[in-house]
Parts: structure tokens; sequence; C-alpha cells
């Protein structure tokens, strides 16, 4: 589609405020959205036509403040500045305003054009929170408009006003401060040269430099000169003097006192007498000893649905297509297309018959554990676990992602302030079993030697994560500071939300995986048909008969499983030359779970390798290949030796 030129509005606001929702019930599924802070990393652009105006909305990443503490605060400062927007939408969870609004304050600062999305209006209102629009909208002297951004609410208003703001252009005024404060930074603010480059204005620059410093300097502006500098340190004492704090502290305690003034002037709490139902349930669900059990519950019956809805469903899928490459290898045609058909109905079947029955009900569920809120409180539960690993409680966030594809989870490291942290979260992250394998541990151990065996198989695995990252973190002892995650609300899942988002991750399953798994499955048939894959089974021999103890055919599997998981899965019946039924007659029960531990442990998928090769470093995504081989080589021989 052709790029129009129209007026930039970014979306900005604090982790899990309900801006990405908000962006995508505007632009359609296009951000990485979920009920747990930190899933968007980087920002995303969408073309949205209103009124037969064209605008370009921008969906940062979530940040609390303007200080380029991490890489997500540093991608949103950036593009503020760098490449200023004609509107900010500044996303605040109403039900948290009092905190939120500290951020509304550090936008003000800037003299932008602004307009504040007061979303989640009706969590507030369940907390017994009535908020005074019109009256906020006077004190902040911006408008503010009230969003529900999973039911849709608001968001014509919204769009609505943003057009009457770009088109009367009128921008906020800097809130003030205590006098004594605010005389110390005008002082700094009137000694900034006319040459130096200023950022939205003299005074949020001279805040910038107290707080930020140096950073700020080499993220944003030139080289600070050296009697700037000096002025900006004298300016610093003061601060220090004045309130025997921090510089940085007194400014921070500064929005943080006029956020608590403008919230009791806007808003009024209702408390009732009695808890409410959802705290109860909270307090069961994060409980520091019961927590556990519940999550080891929920897990359960997530995984025993997923097997429940998708054997039955296998099976009924299966008939046709069995039927159908039987009626086909009856016919009378030529060697080469009789294997060209074959190998497209094994492929095209394959994936509708044997990895969606698992894929669907797995993404439906992950995306309903996701808006429900559970996932933060799980991560929440994992954060001492994490530290038993020697990693960050944040590191959390990219391994449930990683469940469901690797990909974005290795993305999501940009949460992580550490390099550390970061490298040895995404060499974890493909020891995750994502969709792909989780399909695969479903399709072969859950569906042949029952769930439970599946159930063991999957918390094997991730023990091995445990120890691997234990391991890892054995030779880097630098220690990862304590979790500070935000507890979202639990909130019942708008289906349609839901609907998108699976509907949004099968297209991109059907538009990316599917040609692999066709495609993949087309070459080894003519591989087969010109005898090439005999000479790749013999190179492979050591390790998988010698080693694994699998039939020498199935070597050829693992050059396809480096593309996709589930290709390993279609190859192996194709190899063996049965069909799915079939299959626990050509191998044994040890040879089965060898062969998926072996898969699933093995090197990541090219995207996955891909992936980590431009986030972290090249050595990283060839080291994550080496460590990913030696440990399902390792774990699939002891698997060999127990069975």
């Amino acid at each position: 589609m052709a790029r129009h030129e129209g007026p930039v509005i970014v979306f900005i606001g604090q982790p899990n405020s309900g801006k990405s929702t908000l962006f995508n019930a505007i632009a359609g599924p296009k951000a990485q959205t979920a009920n747990f802070p930190g899933t968007t990393v980087s920002h995303t652009h969408s073309e949205v036509y209103f009124n037969g105006r064209v605008l370009r909305i921008v969906d940062l990443p979530g940040t609390y403040s303007l200080n380029p503490a991490d890489p997500a605060e540093k991608a949103a400062l950036v593009h503020l500045f760098k490449e200023a927007p004609d509107l900010i939408v500044n996303v605040v969870d109403a039900s948290l305003l009092s905190r939120s609004l500290e951020l509304t304050l550090e936008l003000l600062e800037t003299e932008q054009p602004m307009l504040l999305a007061l979303n989640m209006v009706d969590l507030a209102e369940k907390k017994g929170i009535k908020i005074d629009r019109e009256k906020l909208e006077v004190i902040l002297g911006i408008p503010v408009v009230m969003t529900v951004a999973n039911r849709g609410r608001g968001v014509k208003e919204l769009l609505s006003r943003c057009v009457e703001n770009l088109k009367n252009g009128s921008s906020p005024r800097a809130p003030s401060w205590t006098e004594e404060v605010e005389q110390v930074v005008d002082s700094l603010a009137k000694d900034i040269p006319e040459n130096f480059c200023l950022v939205a204005n003299r005074r949020f620059t001279a805040i910038k430099l107290i707080e930020a410093g140096d950073t700020f300097c080499h993220e944003i502006l030139e080289e600070i000169s050296q009697p700037l500098k000096k002025r900006v340190e004298e300016t610093r004492h003061r601060l220090e003097s004045l309130r025997h704090l921090p510089a940085y502290e007194v400014l921070a305690a500064e929005r943080h006192h006029l956020a608590m003034k403008i919230f009791e002037a806007v808003a009024k709490v209702q408390r009732g007498r009695k808890v409410s139902a959802e705290e109860k349930l909270d307090s069961l669900l994060m409980h520091p000893i019961l927590g556990y059990p519940l999550l080891l519950v929920i897990f359960f019956l997530f995984f025993f649905l997923i097997f429940f809805i998708g054997s039955p469903l296998e099976q009924l899928l299966l008939l046709p297509w069995t039927w159908l490459q039987s009626w086909v290898r009856g016919l009378s045609l030529s060697p080469l297309f009789l294997t060209l058909i074959d190998g497209l109905l094994q492929g095209l079947g394959g994936g509708i018959a044997i990895v969606l029955p698992y894929f669907l009900p797995l993404l439906f569920l992950m995306a309903f554990l996701e808006d429900l809120g559970y996932l933060a409180r799980a991560g929440f539960l994992l954060d001492s676990l994490m530290h038993r690993i020697g990693l960050h409680g944040k590191s959390v966030a990219p391994f449930v992602l990683g469940f469901g594809c690797n990909v974005p989870a290795v993305v999501s490291t940009r949460i992580l302030e550490s390099p550390r942290d970061r490298f040895l979260t995404s060499l974890l992250i493909p020891f995750i079993p994502c969709s792909a394998r989780t399909t695969v541990i479903l399709a072969l151990i859950a569906f042949f030697l029952g769930p439970w065996w599946a159930m063991g198989f999957y918390f094997f695995q991730l023990l091995i994560v445990a120890l691997v990252g234990r391991l890892l973190t054995f030779f880097i002892r630098e220690p990862s500071p304590g979790l500070m995650l935000e507890i979202p609300s639990l909130k019942w899942p708008s289906p349609k939300i839901i609907l998108s988002k699976v509907s949004y991750q099968l297209r991109s399953f059907v538009q990316f995986a599917w040609p692999i798994l066709i495609a993949g499955s087309l070459v080894l048939s003519l591989l087969q048909l010109a005898g090439v894959d005999v000479w790749i089974n013999r190179a492979l021999t050591p390790l998988v008969k010698g080693i694994l103890g699998l039939p020498e055919t199935l070597g050829v599997t693992l050059v396809f499983g480096f593309l996709r998981k589930e290709l390993s899965l279609l190859m192996l019946l194709q190899a063996l030359g049965v069909d799915y039924a079939q299959l626990p007659e050509v191998l044994s029960r040890t040879q089965l779970v060898v062969f998926t531990a072996f898969i699933s442990l093995f090197i990541p998928c090219l995207s996955t390798v891909a992936i980590i090769w431009r986030e972290i470093s090249r050595k990283a995504a060839l080291f994550s290949m080496l460590l990913n081989l030696v440990v399902a080589t390792l774990v699939a021989s002891l698997v060999r030796l127990i069975l």
C-alpha cells in the first residue's frame, strides 16, 4: 500500500496502561498486547483514515518516565524529540491515576501539543474511583478523553479530539512547582546558550540535564560544554542543599506531590466496607505458599484442555487426509508427479490435521491468560526462581512470550537494562517450549503415550531451562537486581480482542510457517526420489543411530527441523514412509521420547537464530546453536539410558 503524508500522533504511556490495546483498537492488531508489563519493546506504525483524513499513528514502548534508564525509555525519548510528532496522546490507567499522572506532568513540561486518554475507566469505577473529567481538563490545560480500550469505548471521540487539536494547534503550559525549586530550575534554563541543541524548550532541557546529566546528552543532545556542565553541577548542589536529597529525587518528588494534589482535586474514592471478590482472589493467587500449587493446577488445566480439544480434533481431521493420500498413491502416475503430489499432501495435510488441532487452542488459552492478568501474577511468583537461576525477575516476561514464539520473546529482552541479562535470557529462550515445540510434544508424546507422559516431559524441559540457566550464570556472577513488576488488575478478557489476537497469530502461521512446511515436504520428497537423503542420513548416522539410537533414515529430519520444529514432525512420517497412526509400529516408546527430546532442545529454528544475531550479536547466535546442540544430545542420550 502506498504511503500517505499526514500528521504524526504518538501514543505514549506507562507499562500496562492499555496503550497498545488502544492503538490496536484504532489500527488493528499490529502491536503485541497483553495484560503484562513490558510487551511493547519497539514502536509500531500505522496509518488510519478518519473523516477523510490520514493520521499516522505510532505506538511507543511503555515507559515510566522520560529519563533514558533502559532501552525502551531511550526509544521513546529519541522518537519524541528527534522525530518530533504533531501530537502526543498520553494514555494513562485511570485506576492508578495518581501514579500515572507523573508521566503526564513530565510530558507537559515539553509544551508539545498533547491529549490525555483516560483509559480503563471501567476498572477505576470498580475500585470506587470517580474522576471529574472536566475539572482534570481545566487543571492540566489539555483535552481529556475517557476510554475503555478493550471494548472500543471512546475511540471515536479520541480521534475526533485529536483532529480538533491538530487543527487548532494549541500547546499546553508546563506545570509549576514550588517556588524555591522553580527558581533554581529557571536560573539554569536562562544560562543555557543560544547555540546549544535544545530539546522542546529551555526549561525542559534544564530539567533533563539535572536529572539525567551526560546520559541525556549522549542520547538526545550534542556534547555538553565544560562551562555548562559546571553550571549543571552547581544547580544540582543547590537543589540538594534545599531538600537534602539527590537532585533527581527532588524533581521526582515535585512531580509526585503535584500528581497527588491533582488526583485529590479531581477524583473521589468511595471505599466499600467489604474486601472485593477480586482482592480476595488476588490474595489467593499471589499467596507466598498457596500461589505455587495454584500455579501448577492452572498449568495442568491449561495443558490438558489443549490436549482434550486437540486430540479428538486431530483424529477427525486425519481421516480424510489419510484416505486422500492412499487414493493418490494408488493412481497410475509418473514417479516424479506422484512424488510431488504426495509431498504436497503431506505438507498441507500435516499442517491442517496434525499442527492446527493443538496450535489453535494453545493460542486461544495463552491470549486468555495474558488478557486476564494472570501471567503477571505468575511472573511475580516466579521471580524468586529467576534469582535462583541467576537472572533478573524481568526475564519472566520474555520467557512467558517464549511459550508462544521465541522470536518476539528475544525481541522483548530489550526491557532488560543489563546487557548480561539480555545475553543470558536470549540464550535460554530457545529452550522454552514454544507453540511449535508444544505441538510436537502433544502430537507425539501425548497422543501416543498419554497426557501424563507429555506433562512430565514438559516439566522436564522446564527443568532443563533452569539447570542450563544456573550453569551459565555460574560463570557470570554479576548480581541481578530485584523485580519491579506492576501487577495489573484482574479483568475478564474481551472475546473480540482474544479472537483478533488468535486470528492475527493464525494468519502469521499460515503466511510464514505453512509455506515452509509444504516446501520442506516437497523438497524431502524430491531428495528421496533422487536418493540424496541417503547421503545426508549416512553423514548423520554417528549421531542419529549411534548416540540417539534412532533409525538412520531420521537424519534428514534434523536438517529440516532447523527451519521449523513442526516440520520435523511431518518429516518424521515422510522419512519413515508411514502414516501417522502407524508410527508406534516402527518406533518404540523410548525412540519416540528420545526423538521428541532431541528435536525440542535441538538448534533453534532459523527465525530465532536470525533474531538473536540481530538483537544480541553474531557470536551469541552461534553460541546459542552450539549450546542447544550439546544440551539436546546430552539430554536425549540421558533419556535413552533411563528408558
